[in-house]
């Protein structure tokens, strides 16, 4: 049951970043990608009606990490506190700008929201990917289960490592690199004009800078945690995730090229998937690994009791079809592109 549960909350993490990830990646981009009011208010028009639900499947699977992985989640949300609190307020502001800058017209008023909307998506891109370097790179876990890092201390890799150093900083401008992508390829199937002309071009430039890297975080992962290469080894099978993340990046370009929009972000979506679970694998059984392995939290010592674990699995199911279904229905609700002159956030064609 707990290696099931495993690979439950890894999927909506995964769903949390595909869905969440693109319109973190419209905030970050877009006032590189819109001039004038107008525009601006175009770029948030495409994630007005779905950034809230988006966020939905990060507070699910904070919940469903607290009920399949107990230990887990006091000792993460114990060592992670601070940053915790910065992705929280970062959260808060992202969700005020985005209402406060379509209520408030004012000359003032409209321009701050509007940095603070983009700084703070920004923010969050690099705090995901520096909180998955930290979980790869490993944590001080001591006997006790527990650990504390501050924010930084040198940068260094050794005993006392802080949230921030070059390798978690490496993964969080990688994230961020790769958020543009997916939120530059999102904004361009959603706009019109310049628009969607500039935000694909802004796409095509993020993709060379994740695919340098790509390449540089996955060597060095390899040096930092080798029970990735172990896990690779034992089960060979695994190999089709990094191959699914290759093609699917290539193809991102490829479809940018034929300027097919849909399918450029579909394969965005698939390399972010292939990525993901290709993390997730390499880990595994290790739910948080410790700088000493002795230490580490796993699939075993971190779960609950099996039979909380099946009958809350009937409970997950119920609710994952609801939610799905309501995705569906709001996706569908709010397809094509959004009006050159919205009205308001999320009005379409």
């Amino acid at each position: 049951m707990g290696t099931i549960w495993f690979c439950l909350v890894a999927v909506m993490v995964a769903m949390y970043v595909l869905l969440d990830g693109f319109d973190l990646g419209a905030g970050a981009i877009h006032l590189l990608v819109a001039r004038t009011n107008e525009e601006r208010r175009q770029v948030i028009a495409t994630i007005g009606p779905v950034w809230d639900g988006n966020e939905v499947w990060l507070l699910a699977a904070g919940g469903t990490l607290y009920f399949a992985f107990p230990a887990l989640y006091a000792s993460g949300f114990s060592g992670f506190y601070l940053p915790l609190m910065i992705v929280l307020w970062l959260l808060i502001l992202r969700g005020t700008a985005v209402e406060f800058r379509n209520h408030i017209q004012s000359p003032i008023w409209i321009p701050f929201w509007d940095f603070v909307f983009f700084l703070s998506s920004l923010l969050l891109a690099v705090f995901f990917g520096a909180a998955l370097g930290n979980v790869v790179r490993g944590v001080p876990l001591d006997q006790t289960g527990y650990f504390f890092e501050p924010l930084w201390t040198n940068f260094r890799l050794g005993a006392h490592t802080g949230i921030l150093d070059w390798f978690t900083i490496l993964v969080g401008v990688q994230a961020l690199l790769a958020l543009m992508m997916h939120g530059g390829l999102w904004v361009q199937l959603k706009t019109h004009g310049a628009v969607s002309e500039r935000a694909g071009k802004v796409a095509g430039k993020a993709w060379w800078g994740v695919l340098v890297m790509t390449a540089v975080v996955t060597g060095a992962t390899f040096v930092l945690q080798p029970q990735v290469i172990a896990n690779f080894h034992t089960w060979p099978a695994g190999y089709v995730l990094p191959l699914l993340a290759v093609a699917s990046f290539a193809a991102v370009q490829f479809e940018l090229h034929r300027k097919n929009e849909r399918n450029a972000f579909l394969a965005s979506c698939a390399y972010f998937l292939g990525m993901l679970t290709s993390v997730v694998f390499g880990v595994y059984p290790m739910v948080l690994p410790a700088r000493n392995p002795a230490f580490s939290l796993t699939v075993q010592n971190a779960k609950a009791a099996d039979y909380g674990l099946k009958i809350g699995l009937i409970w997950w199911v119920i609710g994952m079809v609801l939610v799905t279904v309501y995705f569906v229905y709001v996706y569908r609700l709010f397809a094509g592109k959004v009006s050159e002159t919205p009205d308001s956030p999320g009005h379409g064609d």
